[in-house]
């Protein structure tokens, strides 16, 4: 019979690091998806210019899920959960690094 492990083993210094862009990819996820499936443009790495100018919506749901199951597959890595405290900190600050790089490089999106 197989022994269930109790005890959480240290994280390493690279779960860390999944853990922070764990953050960002699933924050860079919902602007991307939302636009998409709202019909919306918007700014792409696929846009001319990349990342000014404003993709279809298709191109957008397809990058917010590309985005969405890289930072699941980040989040799995980073080992995460209640007990690794400092490890859920450094995703939220992910989160909020990438929200607010997000929320200054799209303010002027409505402007093209």
């Amino acid at each position: 019979m197989e022994q269930i492990q109790t005890s959480t083993s240290p994280l390493k210094w690279y779960h860390y690091i999944a853990a922070f862009f764990a953050g960002a990819f699933l924050a860079n996820f919902v602007p991307h998806y939302v636009s998409g499936v709202c019909g919306d443009p918007f700014p792409s790495p696929f846009s001319n210019p990349p990342g000014k100018g404003l993709s279809s919506p298709l191109i957008n749901v397809l990058w917010g899920l590309l985005n969405l199951v890289i930072g699941y597959v980040l989040f799995k890595v980073s080992k995460m959960n209640a007990k690794t405290k400092l490890a859920l900190y450094i995703f939220f600050i992910g989160v909020l690094l990438m929200s607010v790089n997000l929320s200054i490089t799209f303010a002027d999106k409505m402007k093209q």
